[in-house]
């Protein structure tokens, strides 16, 4: 595969993944006992972070934002595990984590290979 087809993969997994946070904290299953916005800072803040240059297709921040996936495919897999009715986004949230993870890693592991 081509390079850049890495690096779109990562692109659909980041945004998958940024605004499947931002609805199910928000639309789909609100916590009544935290603050949405506290809930929103906690899950979306942490991908805004390397967001820029990532745009930028930096190296350094694409091999963050493969880090970066990690906890969310963690807590993905955790909450597929605990909530039955929460388990079809969670299985989103590993897929896209996981696409976000190996499209960058491999964006990142191409480069440094030619």
């Amino acid at each position: 595969m081509n390079r850049n087809h890495y690096y779109h993969a990562a692109l659909i997994g980041f945004f998958g993944l940024f605004f499947l946070q931002s609805a199910w904290h928000t639309l789909l299953f609100p916590n009544g006992g935290f603050p949405k916005a506290l809930l929103l800072m906690l899950t979306v803040g942490p991908l805004l972070l390397p967001f820029k240059g990532f745009l930028n297709r930096s190296l350094k921040s694409c091999t963050w934002m493969s880090y970066l996936s990690l906890p969310y495919f963690a807590h993905g897999v955790a909450e597929a595990f605990v909530s039955r009715e929460e388990r079809p986004y969670a299985l989103l949230e590993v897929a896209f984590s996981l696409l976000l993870c190996f499209g960058s890693g491999f964006y990142v592991y191409k480069a440094e290979k030619n």
